[in-house]
């Protein structure tokens, strides 16, 4: 039993595949309670759909290599999501309208190319991860990501917790609003980039989402919505990867997975928030 327990830990891609889930989920966890509180998980999911297609540009122009995929979805969500904005404002079309028909329309095109430069194998792991493939080069950029996402987050924690409460105060206070939000945006896009060979563009929001979503069910403080989200999805990752190992299942759903049955606990078992507690509640009430 120890030895089937401890036989991951035996090969150096699993060694790997452990430490990336641990630091990329511990950055998208941290990362999450900024999505939960700003009310945006849809415009956030739609941008990780708009990934693909930027991988499929970058490959047909310059071929696979290291940062290619990286680069390519960058330009692809940034270019999503200032299209929206660019369409919201020039058009009746309110944004999120915009961002639907947008990254619909992209991720058919970047299907369609993908198949046609003859990149379907990697498609799959791009649309739901691969980090059993992980190289060591791959774990440093994500080290480096994530230390340049959660310097940056924390660094203006203050500002941006104020914009996202109330923006009119805190633009009357000199805090530049718009310029933060646009900052905001674009870390949250580079974490999403950074889960990507994890979980893969279809699957990157549930990781960028669920932690913090599942300890705002637990606590009403802000700080523990931050770092009880990260330690939440670090861990949880890390175990996923065990646990796709040990049961032979693919690791980047399962990271999801078990976030998502994490959530659904503390939807019905929350001391306070819980559907079990509400339900006792109301009965005494009545």
């Amino acid at each position: 039993m120890i030895d089937w327990l401890l036989e991951p830990f035996q090969h150096p891609f699993n060694q790997r595949a452990v430490l990336a889930a641990l630091l990329i989920g511990f950055t998208n966890g941290y990362a999450s309670a900024f999505v939960v509180l700003r009310k945006s998980a849809l415009k956030v999911g739609s941008l990780s759909h708009a990934l693909l297609p930027g991988i499929a540009v970058a490959i047909a122009v310059v071929g696979l290599h290291d940062w290619s995929a990286f680069l390519g979805s960058l330009f692809a969500a940034l270019l999503i999501g200032l299209g929206s904005l660019a369409v919201s404002r020039g058009s009746r079309l309110d944004q999120d309208s915009a961002l639907a028909i947008l990254y619909t329309a992209a991720f058919s095109g970047g299907i369609i190319l993908l198949r046609r430069i003859g990149v379907t194998q990697e498609m799959e792991d791009w649309l739901f991860g691969n980090i059993m493939g992980l190289r060591d080069g791959d774990l440093w950029t994500n080290f480096w990501i994530s230390i340049t996402a959660l310097g940056t987050l924390t660094a203006l924690h203050r500002p941006l917790l104020m914009t996202l409460f109330d923006a009119e105060v805190a633009a009357t206070l000199g805090v530049p609003v718009r310029a933060l939000n646009y900052l905001l945006m674009a870390v949250l896009i580079v974490v999403l980039i950074s889960s990507l060979q994890a979980v893969g563009c279809m699957l990157a929001i549930g990781l960028l989402v669920t932690p913090a979503a599942t300890v705002y069910l637990l606590t009403d403080s802000t700080n523990a919505l931050f770092w009880g989200g990260a330690v939440l999805g670090g861990i949880a990752s890390a175990l996923a990867v065990l646990i796709g190992w040990w049961i032979n299942i693919e690791q980047g759903p399962a990271i999801v997975l078990v976030l998502g049955l994490l959530f659904l606990a503390a939807f019905l078992f929350s001391p306070k928030y819980g559907l079990i507690a509400k339900s006792r509640h109301s009965r005494a009430a009545q």
